[in-house]
């Protein structure tokens, strides 16, 4: 299991498009996927989920990844992140 945490970097935060690239990332792998503050989870393969945690810019969030490719979706979501969802800043 990987219980770490992710910074929000990019200028719009974890806005629909953003969450919506997420979804594409989580969704390729078996692994369960959770994203949240503290405690209070969310599963990160859920895009309204997503967009009602209402990750800004500078928001640090907990990724909890859990299952047999948690290596792989760990570095997918850990690269998309740090390219701010691919976006112009």
């Amino acid at each position: 299991m990987i219980d770490t945490t992710i910074d929000v970097i990019n200028k719009l935060g974890l806005h629909a498009r953003a969450s919506g690239r997420l979804i594409e990332v989580t969704t390729r792998y078996r692994s369960d996927i959770q994203l949240g503050r503290g405690n209070n989870l969310i599963d990160a393969k859920n895009i309204m989920s997503l967009l009602m945690l209402g990750a800004g810019k500078g928001s640090t969030l907990r990724l909890v990844i859990n299952g047999p490719d948690e290596d792989k979706a760990f570095e997918a979501i850990r690269d998309l992140f740090a390219a701010r969802f691919m976006e112009a800043e």
